[in-house]
């Protein structure tokens, strides 16, 4: 079992500041991340942020314009200051906020930070320009660059004391975070062919005529793209489904924001599976009342009281 702490009210004014920059860089860059931990208490809320914000930086470097090399410097670099975080080097007036905010995280929560050296090396897959011949072959990227992030979340989610089935929490979480993934990357399934990435397996790209990639605004001529986003889709509701046996292991407050979080993006695998189509026009998003429903029904407990009956049902 992954028992929460909540920690002393007595938080020092610097890592409050550091935290309250976090807290700015999930508000700003990360809108449907920040919708969901809104629901949390204020201390697993800050945790969350700290999380965030460093995952961030992670995805700004390789997302970023810099020359490849510059970019391996600066994960090098990143993961060194991350080595520091977890020997417990980093100083409540060190210079860095997302540092002194990660380090205080994970004096009070049991965060497995090895998690962040994952998303790393995920980053670092993406600078050698891996592609993937099959689902197992970018499982393992998602794992690296979402799993991990459904495991370190749970570390500040922690689980409810008896929770039945709590020692597979972590891998739902980490479930949970590849239907995620696989959503992004069908939403971004354009973007990405115009910065030459292609994260779909090469093996279903070829199944469904769609080898010749993704860099006009209509499916490649002849091919049943179509049929590739309903696969793909029945892909991420079943990697959803098994993801979701966690929520009733979580506290209603951390159950409420992983279901809001998950929630929105399950509601754009429904507006992608209507019109497939749309993902190679523009970005597919939800508007703010959706998001709202979604996190209102989160709070209320229905979706985790669903899968709890579920779960009696057909024991694991």
């Amino acid at each position: 079992m992954i028992r929460s702490v909540e920690p002393s009210p007595n938080v020092s004014a610097p890592v409050l500041a550091a935290y309250g920059y976090c807290e700015a860089v999930t508000g700003t860059q990360a809108r449907n991340f920040a919708y969901g931990i809104r629901l949390l208490p204020m201390s697993k809320r800050r945790a969350m942020s700290a999380l965030y914000a460093f995952s961030r930086r992670v995805d700004d470097i390789g997302d970023g314009d810099l020359e490849p090399e510059v970019k391996r410097a600066r994960l090098a670099d990143t993961r060194a200051l991350l080595a520091r975080v977890q020997a417990g080097d980093v100083a409540e007036d060190d210079t860095d906020p997302v540092a002194v905010a990660l380090a205080h995280t994970a004096q009070v929560y049991p965060v497995p930070l090895g998690g962040l050296d994952e998303l790393i090396d995920g980053v670092e897959m993406d600078l050698r320009g891996e592609t993937y011949e099959t689902w197992d072959d970018l499982k393992t990227y998602c794992k690296c660059v979402a799993g991990a992030i459904g495991r370190l979340s749970l570390g500040v989610f922690g689980t409810r004391p008896g929770a039945r089935g709590a020692e597979r929490a972590p891998e739902y979480a980490d479930t949970l975070g590849l239907a995620l993934q696989l959503t992004n990357i069908l939403r971004d399934v354009r973007e990405d062919a115009e910065d030459g990435r292609t994260y779909l397996p090469a093996d279903d790209l070829a199944k469904f005529g769609c080898s010749a990639g993704f860099a006009a605004p209509r499916p490649p001529a002849g091919s049943d793209f179509a049929g590739l986003v309903h696969f793909e889709v029945r892909r991420a509701r079943a990697l959803f489904a098994e993801g979701y046996r966690l929520l009733p292991m979580l506290d209603r407050r951390s159950g409420a924001c992983v279901a809001a979080m998950a929630g929105i993006y399950r509601r754009l695998l429904d507006r992608i599976e209507r019109d497939p189509e749309a993902v190679l026009r523009g970005r597919v998003s939800l508007p703010g009342h959706e998001k709202a429903y979604v996190a209102a029904r989160g709070l209320s407990g229905l979706d985790a009281r669903h899968v709890s009956r579920q779960t009696v049902r057909r024991p694991s």
